[in-house]
């Protein structure tokens, strides 16, 4: 798989169709102020809400929540790794109780969850296109001094079901100057996940697509999979560690004497790490390290970050780092490629 069937692949991630279920959700505030739209989903402690009378994705703090109605589907998280699929409603409590949120996950059963517990609630639909989540960010940097320009993309999908999820992530950036080559850099990553018994475990299946002109590499592509757990699952922060094995091919491009694919069996740990404020900011960093197990000594370390602001309705404005290091490459080879870029995002779904 060459450049522009990774380029290819971005452009069928963007292309994520929307379509609007019934705006007859309730949402009752503790101040009582009365909402009734369309419930989009709940992430980082915030539930999202789209009002016929409103532009754009409205933001409620889910802590001020005090009552909400929904007869559509949805996919309700805990703190504790619990996943119920059903419509939604609030139990009758007293006063000096909290607040229960009721799952009618069937006909005749309804589970009650304490709305501090529930961690992120997305739709979902017999609709197949009505289950995707994700974001789109691009940003362009000029500078007349030295004719340079820097262009970025990155694009997510998202497909979360009640005991696995899906999700595919496209980053690229091309940087150019005068009197310089250009540089590429474009990766395609490709992720699994299935929920286990235990609270909180998991297993994860991982496919990472690179190319970049720095460290010559033509196409590498590593294929893995592991148990996880996370370790932190609340509506501030959300951590996980993950480990497990890998395969790495990586076929190298421009040099006067081509080498031969070099291929790599590697252990596989990994981890991500989220914090978020209320409807104004995002951190995220999640990082892939691959030591060899054929070549002693050899290690792999994928990394991206992220920091997003969010302006408003569904636009963000964010700031990201990426690197990709190899403590042995071939000789004459880099072995480090890493950079940071800035732009304006927009999210659809429950991002």
């Amino acid at each position: 798989m060459k450049l522009h069937n990774l380029v290819l692949c971005a452009a069928l991630l963007l292309v994520a169709p929307l379509f609007g279920r019934d705006k007859t959700d309730v949402v009752v505030m503790k101040n009582g102020d009365r909402l009734t739209g369309e419930i989009k989903g709940l992430n980082s402690g915030v539930l999202y809400v789209s009002l016929d009378y409103i532009l754009g994705t409205s933001s409620v703090q889910w802590s001020k929540v005090h009552h909400v109605e929904s007869k559509q589907l949805f996919i309700v998280k805990t703190e504790s790794g619990s996943v119920y699929t059903g419509t939604l409603s609030t139990s009758d409590v007293p006063s000096d109780r909290p607040m229960e949120i009721e799952v009618a996950t069937g006909p005749e059963t309804k589970v009650a969850i304490e709305r501090s517990q529930v961690v992120k609630i997305d739709q979902t639909s017999q609709n197949f296109w009505q289950r995707f989540n994700g974001d789109i960010n691009m940003g362009a940097i000029y500078s007349k001094g030295n004719q340079s320009t820097q262009f970025n993309l990155d694009s997510l999908v998202q497909y979360p079901r009640e005991r696995w999820s899906a999700q595919a992530e496209y980053s690229s950036t091309l940087a150019s100057s005068t009197g310089a080559s250009p540089s590429t850099r474009n990766q395609l990553d490709l992720q699994s996940q299935r929920l286990l018994r235990w609270d909180n475990w998991f297993y994860q299946g991982i496919g990472i697509f690179l190319q970049s002109s720095e460290q010559e590499i033509d196409l590498q592509g590593t294929l893995g999979g592991g148990i996880g757990r996370y370790l932190k699952n609340t509506n501030n922060s959300q951590i996980y560690l993950l480990g497990g094995l890998a395969w790495q091919d990586t076929a190298y491009q421009g040099t006067a004497q081509p080498i031969a694919n070099q291929n790599l069996a590697a252990a596989l740990f990994a981890g991500q790490m989220r914090f978020f404020r209320f409807n104004k900011t995002s951190f995220d960093l999640g990082a892939i390290v691959l030591p060899a197990l054929n070549q002693p000594g050899r290690v792999h370390v994928n990394m991206n970050t992220s920091y997003y602001i969010k302006i408003f309705s569904d636009l963000t404005w964010n700031i990201s780092f990426y690197g990709n290091w190899d403590t042995r490459p071939p000789a004459n080879f880099s072995g480090a490629d890493y950079g940071t870029s800035t732009g304006l995002g927009w999210t659809f779904g429950n991002r």
